[in-house]
């Protein structure tokens, strides 16, 4: 079984996951005839043509757990009437389809806007003040879950592999050392602004699921303030507004630089899963291993 879910990872290419795709919609009693891949990173998404619902196909069984959490935390935050993505809920998921977890949510019809990152603010806010439900059991956050099989299977030149798998070890002490000053939440995992997305009725919602979990708020304040402060994707005025909806800078956190380590790694072993895709993204993929490898260079990497 380890075997096959190895080859069903080291084959996640738009193709391998088409058919996938067609196969799981076929189980579930779906028309998969002209759906669109609208994006391939650590899942495939469709969009079907025949009804309003998103497939979803993760790259290997491993991530199985990852999609069981995704369905009950959607169907948690729909009983708390909280803004977020919706599972298909008369369809039996995840499924299992040549082992690879795939699942089924309803479309969101996009506005004629972007969330702004004041609105990812008050979003996280509300969502760190919930309480989790019992019987819904949540994993902690796992900086470190994903990385050995990034590295493992990535297709980039051997001398990176050496150079990643020294800075996952240093990063690895650096996390032991971290002391978090805030009670444990509900926390998103992944929570940039693009996992934001406004309907067409103006409706903010919470999107991807894949890494929710109980922990320290800091994790989701990580990803904004290193986009920010070590990447400059925002300008000030939109980070000042994402501080003053939340209520925090984690930039005068003394465990930031920690944690801009852990995220500026994740997005380069994220990236390098698709280097075989197209040119650009290897391009992108040399830029960020660059950066790694000079901690105090300027990062010219560009949002993916």
């Amino acid at each position: 079984m380890a075997v096959d879910a190895a080859r069903s990872e080291e084959g996640f290419t738009s193709a391998g996951a088409t058919r996938v795709m067609v196969a799981a919609c076929q189980a579930a009693g779906l028309d998969d005839r002209d759906a669109e891949l609208i994006r391939l990173g650590e899942n495939a998404l469709f969009r079907l043509a025949s009804a309003p619902v998103i497939v979803r196909v993760a790259r290997g069984e491993e991530w199985l757990p990852k999609a069981r959490t995704e369905v009950a935390v959607s169907e948690w935050l729909a009983e708390e009437g909280f803004p977020a993505a919706r599972i298909v809920a008369d369809l039996e998921q995840p499924l299992l389809v040549e082992g690879h977890p795939v699942t089924f949510w309803h479309l969101i019809v996009e506005g004629d806007r972007k969330a702004t990152y004041g609105e990812l603010g008050g979003v996280l806010r509300e969502l760190h003040s919930l309480t989790l439900p019992e019987g819904l059991e949540l994993p902690s956050f796992e900086p470190f879950d994903k990385q050995e099989l990034r590295m493992e299977r990535a297709v980039i030149p051997p001398d990176d592999k050496v150079f990643l798998r020294k800075r996952w070890r240093e990063l690895q002490d650096k996390y032991a050392e971290l002391r978090f000053e805030t009670p444990k939440g509900p926390v998103h995992g992944d929570a940039h602004v693009q996992n934001l997305m406004v309907d067409d009725r103006g409706q903010v919602i919470l999107i991807d699921f894949e890494a929710f979990c109980y922990d320290h708020p800091e994790w989701d304040l990580m990803v904004t303030a290193v986009e920010h402060h070590s990447l400059g994707w925002q300008s000030d005025e939109q980070y000042a507004d994402f501080v003053a909806a939340y209520g925090r800078d984690l930039y005068d956190w003394p465990g930031y630089e920690t944690l801009r380590g852990l995220q500026e790694f994740g997005m380069t072993t994220w990236l390098m899963q698709n280097v075989q895709e197209d040119e650009e993204t290897a391009a992108e993929y040399r830029r960020r291993i660059a950066g790694l490898r000079n901690d105090d260079a300027p990062r010219d990497w560009q949002p993916w």
